[in-house]
């Protein structure tokens, strides 16, 4: 391990820790299960609580977390598709949960601000100060969804999910909502309203429409509301939350305020207390030709349904804006816990816990594992 060297901006600690565990490259658990054709590997592992990803151009990930305060970089020098090494790009940052890539920028999303790190992949072992974007983003208080998911749209705004402060609420401007602004911050507007906490959204890859996913609202019991993939085709559209649930489900105390018909409906149903977070289209040509343009899907698993419900990927086939079929890619992270003893405690017994899923250039595909510290590679065919 390299010396650390700590940077301070924005009141922020800011470090640049090259760390070379043995286990970068374990082997996934035997429990988890793949379609025929498929191969699972450990790209990387022992990275703390793993979350959003993306790929900078000269081929590093970068990847995000909520409880660590940590962003990682994670570098495979030999491309043989296994991690090489890890540098810890910065700690000390209040739920940097989002990460996404702009020319040689790394744009990190925390609860409150934008930071950006110019010409990262150059200077991994010794990161730049941030530059502070934006620094205030609506940020909630502990109890709410703090955490933002980010990603530059085809229009070349910044897109930044904003989650409600509550379970169920209406909530004030700019919140339950996603928003964009230019990559200079200069402005902040809501695209989507009535979004109760979307940790996931990509664009078609044809139409370049967002499609996003959003977490149902607890306390109504083990089967409502479902978690929800929609698509916001304009901007100005309205899906729902606090008023009503999966499209046709009216909350019980705000649902008077505002009808369903009047409200977005998903384009598919995810299941009840999945928490669907990251996802991505798949544009490559590895997988079978069914897989193209297809939503592959990381369920984070619910924590609070008698029986566990997510804990998998999966995968919604699409034509156009319809669903077509939905079903599991990568399952297993549930083997072993005991359901009876309730969703939370299945949770914490579960082997891992999917957060988002990214696509290779050479058309594989990465899943972060944030309770199980890894990420994944899924391929198909004989590599």
């Amino acid at each position: 391990m390299t010396p650390c060297k700590w940077l301070v901006a924005s009141l922020v600690a800011v470090s640049a820790c090259l760390t070379t565990p043995a286990s970068l490259a374990g082997q996934p658990p035997a429990q988890l299960t793949v379609p025929a054709g498929f191969q699972l590997t450990v790209f990387a592992d022992s990275i703390e609580n793993p979350r959003e990803m993306v790929r900078g151009p000269g081929g590093t990930i970068f990847v995000g977390t909520l409880r660590a305060g940590k962003v990682h970089a994670i570098v495979d020098t030999n491309g043989d598709q296994r991690a090489d090494r890890v540098v810890l790009i910065a700690s000390g940052l209040d739920q940097p949960n989002g990460v996404a890539f702009r020319g040689s920028a790394l744009y990190v999303a925390t609860a409150g601000q934008i930071l950006r790190y110019d010409d990262i992949e150059r200077r991994l072992d010794s990161p730049p100060r941030p530059i502070v974007v934006r620094d205030s983003l609506p940020s909630q208080d502990r109890r709410g969804h703090r955490w933002k998911f980010i990603g530059f749209g085809p229009d070349g705004m910044l897109y930044i999910s904003s989650g409600a402060p509550c379970n169920v609420c209406v909530a004030p401007v700019n919140v339950s909502a996603i928003l964009r602004m230019p990559p200079d911050g200069s402005s902040l507007e809501t695209y989507a309203a009535g979004v109760r906490n979307s940790v996931g959204f990509d664009w078609h890859p044809d139409s370049r429409e967002l499609w996003f996913t959003d977490n149902g609202r607890d306390m109504m019991g083990d089967d409502v509301p479902n978690d929800e993939l929609n698509v916001a085709w304009r901007a100005g559209m309205h899906f729902g939350f606090p008023y009503c649930h999966q499209g046709d489900v009216a909350d019980p105390e705000f649902g008077a305020q505002r009808a369903c018909a009047t409200t977005e409906p998903p384009v598919q149903k995810l299941g009840a207390h999945v928490a669907a977070l990251g996802f991505t289209f798949y544009t490559g040509r590895m997988f079978p030709a069914s897989y193209r343009n297809a939503v592959i899907i990381a369920l984070h698993g619910s924590w609070n349904r008698s029986v566990p419900s997510g804990y998998r990927v999966m995968v919604a086939r699409t034509d156009g804006r319809r669903v077509t079929s939905y079903e599991p890619l990568v399952d297993g992270f549930l083997a072993g816990a005991n359901a009876a003893t309730g969703g939370r405690a299945a949770g914490n017994a579960a082997i891992g816990r999917p957060a988002d899923v990214m696509q290779l250039p050479d058309g594989s595909i990465l899943i972060s594992d944030d309770s199980g510290n890894r990420v994944y590679r899924l391929s198909y065919g004989r590599q």
